[in-house]
């Protein structure tokens, strides 16, 4: 079929029509009561905002409250953005970012700032001064770790724990090492070794608590302690045991029973009277020993050959005989006390 133009216009004028008769069914004027923007009754009056939004005292709380009151000895959570050669920048949502300076880092000697931190890890940091005139905190992850290690040795201690730790340096006084990060002194009188004590540089040794003083700082420790505990839950008192003059004192003698220094004192040598022990022992004589002590908490170890004289005597006129017989003499020691023992029991009440 042809479409003419006179059909077009035709068709226009129906639709135009249509669109004024749908107009006459809807009221498109706009009401008379609708308020212009100048209206001074289009505006809400105070009364109308009451219990809406906030008003200027809870405005300044809400301020108050996000204003985070930073100060030294704080511990806060912070974001690591930006590592630097000196020190690294630390987020911890305050107004400038906070500076952590590169020896802050760890309790522990670090190469660098990347051996420890990285970008974008969060972790705490302890706030070590007030704002400088930037306005920018200083921060320290070295002084959180210093408390803890701290509090971890007094634990230590206080479980009468046996740490083993490698000797880093040596003084005229005694060897250095590191326990949890901090520094500690092992005095010359508490290392118990053959070796000399500048070759003690990086050997690991077992160590025991002697002081905890942190408002002090000091640390110290015993090797000795360490492996007489150590050897004294293989021995008892009453034992016979090898050992070999390391020491002669005014007092008595030194004696090595593998690895850890016993005292014979000189009233335990004999039971005659002795006037100074190297009339009767040498420095590297080997001799027989019984136990009569051990004192795990002072770390020493008593011992004596006058308890192993057959006779009164003995050890000054005939030491050898007291060592071939110290096994049998030993054995009468050890009865003897346990006589005792049974003695100084209480006796039992039996009621009818």
């Amino acid at each position: 079929m042809t479409v003419t133009p006179s059909d077009i216009s035709t068709h226009e004028a129906d639709l135009d029509l249509a669109a004024e008769a749908a107009a006459d069914d809807l009221d498109l004027a706009i009401p008379e009561e609708v308020p212009t923007a100048d209206d001074p009754g289009s505006r809400p009056s105070s009364r109308d905002l009451d219990g809406v939004g906030f008003t200027l005292d809870e405005f300044a709380s809400l301020l108050s409250k996000y204003d985070y009151n930073f100060k030294p000895g704080d511990v806060v959570n912070g974001t690591v953005f930006a590592l630097e050669p000196k020190g690294a920048m630390i987020d911890i949502g305050a107004k400038t970012a906070a500076f952590m300076p590169l020896q802050e880092v760890s309790i522990n000697r670090v190469e660098g700032l990347s051996d420890v931190l990285e970008p974008g890890e969060i972790r705490e940091f302890f706030i070590l001064s007030e704002e400088n005139e930037d306005g920018q905190l200083t921060l320290s992850i070295r002084r959180i770790e210093y408390q803890r290690a701290w509090e971890r040795v007094r634990q230590l201690q206080k479980e009468d724990a046996t740490i083993y730790s490698e000797v880093f340096a040596t003084n005229r006084g005694g060897a250095l090492v590191r326990v949890e990060g901090l520094r500690g002194f092992i005095p010359g009188s508490h290392i118990s070794t053959r070796k000399a004590k500048e070759e003690l540089v990086a050997d690991f040794l077992p160590l025991k608590f002697l002081e905890v003083d942190e408002e002090r700082n000091r640390l110290v420790l015993s090797h000795r302690r360490a492996l007489v505990e150590r050897k004294m839950n293989r021995l008892e008192v009453g034992e016979v045991v090898l050992g070999t003059v390391r020491g002669i004192k005014p007092y008595g003698a030194f004696i090595d029973i593998g690895g850890v220094s016993g005292l014979l004192h000189i009233s335990e040598i004999s039971h005659e009277h002795i006037e100074t022990p190297h009339t009767v022992l040498n420095v590297n004589d080997q001799m027989k020993v019984m136990i009569i002590d051990l004192d795990a908490e002072r770390g020493r170890i008593s011992l004596s050959t006058k308890a192993l004289e057959p006779e009164p005597g003995d050890m000054l006129t005939d030491p050898q005989k007291v060592f071939d017989q110290a096994e049998e003499m030993a054995a009468r020691y050890k009865q003897m006390l346990l006589e005792q023992a049974e003695d100084n029991e209480p006796m039992g009440v039996t009621l009818d």
